[in-house]
């Protein structure tokens, strides 16, 4: 176990930077190194000693960071599906636009409280209710704020 001890304070910097160079993402590269590391721990009677124990290392750190992705991509296409399958016509123009950008900038132009509680709902996924305690008002208000948004943003884009 001392050895373990040894390799992981060794080798901790070179495959967090290594798996933050394939993510550019600072809690994914922590969390994929940790994975890691738990992962050769579990192996490391596997070792041979063919290569390098660093190489060793970021191939499992690799091989584990494309499982993530895997996973991750697994994931969105359900929340993709689901949000197409509920979604009206309005909203899978939003998403389906090739004019995003200018979605985007309609967005950005909405006032306040408008584009807060559009992106809040529609980006954030968030219940009325919750967007109501966030602003300290009625449900009925949050609804209400979001359909006016929805509205300012249809007539906007016909």
């Amino acid at each position: 176990m001392a050895d373990f001890e040894e390799i992981y304070s060794a080798y901790f910097k070179d495959v967090y930077r290594y798996v933050l160079c394939l993510s550019k993402n600072e809690s994914v590269a922590e969390e994929i190194t940790q994975e890691t590391f738990f992962k050769a721990l579990k192996s490391i009677n596997g070792f041979k000693g063919d290569c390098k124990i660093s190489v060793w290392l970021c191939q499992i750190a690799k091989n584990t960071y494309f499982s993530y992705l895997k996973k991750q991509q697994y994931v969105s296409d359900g929340v993709d599906g689901a949000a197409t399958v509920l979604a009206d016509d309005f909203e899978q123009r939003i998403i389906a636009d090739e004019s995003a950008r200018e979605i985007y900038k309609l967005i950005y132009d909405l006032d306040e409280p408008y584009k807060e509680v559009f992106m809040l709902r529609f980006f954030g996924g968030l219940s009325f209710r919750r967007i109501s305690e966030l602003f300290g008002k009625t449900e009925s208000w949050a609804r209400v704020t979001y359909h006016r948004a929805r509205a300012k943003l249809r007539e906007a884009l016909l």
